[in-house]
């Protein structure tokens, strides 16, 4: 039996991403924040590190994601980017980061690239932030448009519902999509639309769209990484997947740790140095040790 030649994989790029579309080969994007989940997500061929303003909820106990602030979503993507190769480094624009105007919107997008490396922008919003998306897509630096459920609109949206429901606010769906198209989105992300909504944008728009919590007929799904392992324990959507509950796995294991170290089995010999025989007994001439 010979042995099987390992393909040497090639860096992910938005025309890479347009041909899997083309070819109707599924995308897959991971939102991911730390670098050791960047360096096995990447290993394991994700399409997408997508860092994800959620990071900052998930790492540092924030609330919501509007009060994720632009320097820990840095921090993230600083970490990403030492732990990944080939997955596109798409960062999620943090709230009120690029909102005010065309200018603010290219500085910070500049930010992330110049200082943490980033490769694209994603960019929650509508078409009344066209705009502003246009500008950072003519300084340069693609971006993915996010639309349905965008959480830093929690309040004007009604709360966590899902978006498309009705004829009137499919449509808005829809116009809110082809403006981010217009304005230069290499992509378009659809958070918990109705799958109808996903699925037409899916196959009317000429750029890969991306389902988070909207159903599976779309070129690529989104998922939270976190939620894949039960790891951020306060909420967990319905559209995700736990695979592996860690929790009580990372519970037994600290629990573990504590019993032993109460009855000294850890650290055990193998985890400690010890002193030849010769310095032991020098050793203990030289401090009195009996």
């Amino acid at each position: 039996m010979t042995d099987k030649v390992a393909v040497k994989r090639k860096k992910v790029t938005i025309p890479y991403l347009a041909e899997k579309k083309k070819r109707g080969e599924l995308i897959t994007q991971l939102a991911v924040y730390d670098y050791p989940n960047a360096v096995v997500a990447d290993r394991a061929g994700m399409d997408i590190l997508c860092v994800s303003d959620t990071g900052g909820m998930v790492l540092f106990g924030e609330p919501n994601t509007t009060s994720v602030t632009f320097e820990q979503v840095l921090m993230m993507a600083k970490a990403v980017d030492r732990g990944s190769k080939y997955g596109l480094r798409m960062v999620d624009m943090p709230y009120m980061s690029f909102h005010l105007s065309p200018q603010q919107a290219v500085e910070s997008a500049a930010t992330f690239v110049q200082k943490a490396n980033a490769e694209v922008m994603k960019c929650e919003g509508n078409q009344h932030h066209a705009k502003n998306i246009e500008a950072i897509v003519k300084a340069g630096i693609p971006v993915q448009g996010h639309i349905g459920i965008t959480p830093m609109r929690m309040p004007q949206l009604g709360g966590f519902a899902a978006q498309g429901k009705t004829a009137d606010r499919a449509k808005e769906l829809v116009d809110d999509a082809l403006a981010m198209v217009d304005a230069g989105c290499f992509s378009i992300m659809c958070e918990v639309t109705t799958s109808e909504v996903c699925q037409y944008l899916s196959e009317t728009l000429p750029v890969p769209v991306i389902s988070l919590g909207a159903g599976n007929r779309a070129d690529g799904v989104h998922i939270i990484g976190s939620d894949l392992f039960h790891l951020y324990e306060p909420h967990l959507p319905r559209h995700s997947k736990v695979y592996v509950d860690l929790i009580p796995i990372i519970e037994k294991v600290y629990k573990d740790y504590m019993q032993e170290v109460q009855e000294r089995i850890y650290p055990g010999p193998e985890h400690t140095v010890f002193m030849k025989q010769d310095e032991l007994v020098l050793f203990r001439e030289m401090v009195g040790w009996r």
